[in-house]
């Protein structure tokens, strides 16, 4: 008899230690370059340890994506005994994650099922996905079924949140620095949302207290929400009063709060909140 389907993702899913053991998820690392060195994400560096050596650092760091090496090792160690691997990734327009897992896939025996997924998500949309596999998989569902139910989820997650600053998006290039400068000295906090598969601005806020009104007006408007994903990096007060807020909308058994790694966090810095609703 065929054992239970296994569930894999990448560390840019910023899923909970506590959840990942409890669902039997394999998290496979991203890289985070600082300098000559490089880690392992959540495995050589926490989050925290991230934002202080960003913070700390005049170095700029860098992630780069697992190899197909990486992916290859993984699913044949969890091919033994179990009835196929689903690996659900973050979106392949922001990075090569999803095509390294793709190439490892052929790198198997061709009888044995793996299913890829690009999720067009990162972070806290791309951990909603990973969790409906893993729910499905521990009820003993088949790979299809389990493919059909994330396709599902995916189909109803929509993401939205906030930078505090844009200095860290000045230093990674991803925006201009004269648009930094200008929002430094505007003192704007940038909102951003995912689109086709990408991360966009959504808008800007002046204050972080406008910013977390934003996004609980975001959670308010997505009603009915079955669960909801809130991230933040280095700035839990906040994403407990988001909790809060949200509570008033979603059942509380049903917020996930986590903390976000590398993969965004070098773009975005300390001070991100954002949230996943399906």
């Amino acid at each position: 008899m065929a054992g239970r389907i296994c569930v894999v993702t990448d560390s840019t899913a910023d899923l909970p230690v506590e959840l990942a053991q409890e669902y039997g998820i394999t998290v496979v690392p991203i890289y985070v370059r600082f300098g000559e060195h490089v880690y392992r994400d959540r495995i050589d560096l926490t989050p925290g340890q991230f934002y202080r050596q960003l913070t700390s650092s005049a170095t700029v760091p860098s992630t780069s994506q697992p190899s197909p090496e990486d992916f290859s090792k993984t699913y044949s160690e969890l091919a033994a005994g179990s009835g196929g691997i689903v690996s659900i990734h973050l979106s392949s327009n922001i990075s090569g994650t999803y095509n390294s897992a793709l190439l490892a896939k052929h790198l198997l025996p061709p009888k044995f099922p793996v299913e890829v997924i690009d999720s067009r998500f990162n972070s806290a949309g791309l951990a909603l996905a990973v969790l409906t596999a893993a729910r499905s998989a521990k009820e003993g569902k088949n790979l299809h079924a389990i493919t059909a139910d994330v396709s599902k989820t995916l189909s109803g997650i929509k993401m939205f949140g906030m930078f505090s600053t844009v200095k860290y998006l000045a230093r990674s290039g991803r925006v201009n620095k004269a648009i930094a400068i200008a929002g430094s000295i505007l003192n704007v906090k940038p909102l951003l949302t995912f689109r086709d598969g990408e991360v966009v601005r959504a808008g800007f806020v002046r204050t972080v207290p406008q910013g977390i009104n934003r996004i609980f007006k975001f959670v308010e408007s997505r009603q009915p929400v079955s669960e909801l994903m809130i991230v933040h990096s280095e700035i839990p007060e906040q994403a407990d009063r988001l909790k809060q807020l949200a509570s008033a909308y979603v059942d509380p058994h049903k917020i996930i709060v986590s903390e976000l790694g590398a993969a965004l966090g070098v773009h975005g810095g300390p001070g991100v909140l954002l949230v996943a609703a399906h």
